[in-house]
């Protein structure tokens, strides 16, 4: 979840380089470039660099439009995902490269490369199988509001360990409504349980989504699936035009959740972040919801 947002509550820090938001901090121990503005390139480069050096950082994480590349592809970064025509600033498609830099070789190694391989294998061996059938009746899906916010902090404290961004808190979650995400629930006799988000980017014409949990007992009702293509509806209506997601890479079902909706790999992003209880990598998946529609 990029939430551009700030909370004394997270280990990890949210704060502005000129006008980039970027996250540092030791439980994802890293930088991340959560949003270049371009006015700050290409000194952003130099001083996210010396951020990571002066606290002991071993990764440095960046997701830029392509434009941006040529200065941290020349300063040792490498492009782990590619997400072609991504953002749509002012009407012009630009891709977006999601780029590493490791400052330690412990960090650079993939643990788990039979077990990233064969996920991906089987999530897109299942991409062909996209029809989604009707939502069982003792379902419905709405809208989270504020007055939700301390179920949901609660699902999310109680499906993952750990987390990228403090969404155990209410009042970030709060702020984030407040800002650019919009969270839907799946709903049963009146409970929640099972969540996603839509982070909207509206100056890059794209949207991240995230944030998916599901309540334990009620796994294997594809509430995942239907939150998606809820959420993706809902972005369309907003003039959203691309969708993308930064997944566990080691998730069949998660992978799978977007293999199934239309979803394209872009790539794999190495030890990247802190999440259900350690440092893990992540794919991304992107899809365009213009030509979806």
């Amino acid at each position: 979840m990029d939430a551009a947002a700030s909370s004394t509550e997270s280990p990890d820090r949210l704060e502005l380089l000129g006008r980039s938001l970027v996250q540092h901090g030791p439980e994802n121990d890293r930088v991340y470039l959560m949003h270049l503005d371009m006015a700050d390139y290409p000194v952003i480069v130099s001083e996210i660099t010396a951020m990571a050096e002066r606290h002991g950082y071993s990764k440095i994480f960046a997701k830029i439009p392509g434009k941006a590349a040529q200065m941290f592809l020349d300063s040792g970064f490498k492009c782990e995902a590619r997400a072609t025509g991504l953002f749509n600033i002012q009407g012009e498609e630009d891709d977006a490269l999601f780029l590493g830099r490791f400052l330690s070789d412990d960090r650079s190694r993939e643990q788990n490369p039979e077990t990233i391989a064969n996920v991906l294998q089987v999530a897109e061996s299942k991409a062909t199988d996209s029809q989604l059938e009707k939502l069982s009746g003792e379902f419905s899906l709405r809208p989270m509001t504020e007055d939700d916010t301390k179920e949901m902090a609660r699902i999310y404290g109680m499906v993952f360990p750990t987390y990228p961004f403090p969404i155990h808190d209410p009042a970030f979650l709060q702020k984030c409504m407040r800002d650019n995400v919009r969270f839907v629930g799946a709903v049963k006799d009146g409970r929640t349980v099972a969540l996603a988000s839509a982070e909207i980017f509206a100056d890059l014409g794209t949207a991240e989504m995230t944030d998916f949990a599901t309540m334990p007992e009620y796994t294997g009702h594809k509430l995942a699936q239907y939150l998606l293509a809820d959420l993706e509806n809902r972005l369309r209506h907003q003039g959203i035009t691309t969708a993308f997601t930064i997944a566990r890479a080691v998730s069949y079902g998660m992978n799978i959740t977007f293999a199934r909706a239309g979803y394209s790999h872009a790539g794999t992003l190495v030890n990247n972040t802190n999440i259900s209880g350690g440092i893990e990598s992540m794919n991304v998946w992107h899809k365009s919801l213009a030509s979806s529609a």
